[in-house]
């Protein structure tokens, strides 16, 4: 037993460092470093040490920018001689595409091995930031580390999908205008991340399926009542029926704007007033459509008994995932509320790319 981090640990520590500015080593021969916060003095450092950085950008974003996805789910963009922050800010950053459509030529790496550069755009992608990354190889990472005192991780840790263990916090009483027998409970996952709720309205029972709804963040809607999206009118209209009912248990995850973070879903509706719908402003940016994990609702659900839901949802997607997540989902509630003249085309979207049953 030694006082040193363990790899999750590590992992929590890059998040924060990529967010910071700082680069981060990977244990397979990489260094890396977010293009959003990337600064002139590092980025010309950068240039000094005599490595060939690339951008690593998402496929989503390379096709936005008409480059050549050799890798598939990503693309490898050679940095120019002249390389400048703007010109890396401009390649990972849809926010002037309009304006300056043409950033190239851009000249994509063919060939060799791209884990190191997946790595790379999943840890900025649980950063919260932009999925964009510059990457360089060194031949000795762990001396690198040492030397420029940097945190090194595991890409493979980096590129695993595993759900990060949940462990409950504590819970209280909290009265609520639709039920006075309101509890809410705190769950924090062992990575570091942020912290999920669980919202319980009276005794509900734990051998028949609860009336439970799995509700994203949105500060945006929930707590400004936005007109943009339906997420405040469902937030309490799901309350306000498990208040009815006397029963029920609203899971509160932590993923803002489908998982992409309350900076990105600000930089996609400033995509959306150039006239591009939700979906395409997620891939513009380079992310997919929903990148919310949905697993996190349904361990949280099995930690506190339920087994069975009946799931107040307008997304079939969300019926799958918890099937697929151990939670029987046997019936789904439609939750048709908050439709206006300012979400309508927002509202069309989901219907239509996304499958909602609206």
């Amino acid at each position: 037993m030694t006082f040193a981090p363990d790899v999750t640990e590590q992992l929590a520590r890059a998040r924060a460092d990529l967010r910071m500015g700082v680069p981060v080593v990977l244990d397979g021969g990489a260094v890396m470093i977010a293009a959003e916060t990337v600064d002139a003095a590092r980025l010309a450092h950068l240039r000094s040490l005599g490595a060939s950085p690339v951008l690593a950008i998402t496929g989503w974003r390379a096709q936005t920018l008409k480059a050549a996805a050799y890798d598939g789910d990503l693309a490898r963009i050679s940095l120019p001689e002249d390389v400048t922050l703007h010109w890396v800010r401009a390649v990972a950053d849809p926010a002037d595409d309009l304006n300056s459509p043409m950033k190239g030529p851009l000249r994509a790496v063919r060939g060799g091995n791209a884990d190191m550069h997946r790595a790379a755009i999943a840890l900025t992608k649980a950063a919260r930031l932009l999925p964009a990354a510059i990457v360089f190889d060194v031949i000795d990472p762990a001396a690198f580390a040492a030397q420029h005192g940097l945190t090194m991780v595991s890409a493979k840790a980096a590129l695993d999908t595993g759900l990060s263990p949940l462990s409950p916090i504590i819970s209280a009483r909290l009265p609520l205008d639709v039920s006075e027998a309101g509890r809410l409970h705190i769950f924090r996952p062992d990575d570091g991340a942020e912290e999920h709720y669980a919202v319980e309205i009276g005794q509900p029972r734990r051998d028949v399926p609860v009336l439970s709804r799995l509700h994203s963040a949105c500060f945006t809607g929930d707590l400004l009542g936005s007109l943009k999206c339906d997420c405040g009118p469902q937030l309490r209209g799901a309350l306000s029926q498990m208040g009815t009912e006397g029963a029920g248990v609203l899971l509160y995850l932590n993923q803002e704007g489908r998982g992409i973070g309350l900076a990105n879903k600000m930089r996609a509706y400033s995509l959306q007033d150039q006239g591009f719908d939700t979906v395409e402003a997620n891939h513009r940016l380079g992310f997919d459509d929903d990148e919310r994990d949905f697993r996190i609702g349904a361990e949280i659900l099995k930690k506190m008994g339920f087994s069975a839901v009946r799931l107040l949802t307008n997304n079939p997607a969300k019926v799958a995932r918890m099937e697929g997540a151990g939670v029987r989902v046997a019936e789904r509630v439609p939750l048709k509320v908050g439709e206006n003249k300012h979400n309508h085309a927002y509202l069309a979207t989901k219907a239509a790319k996304s499958g909602h049953l609206l």
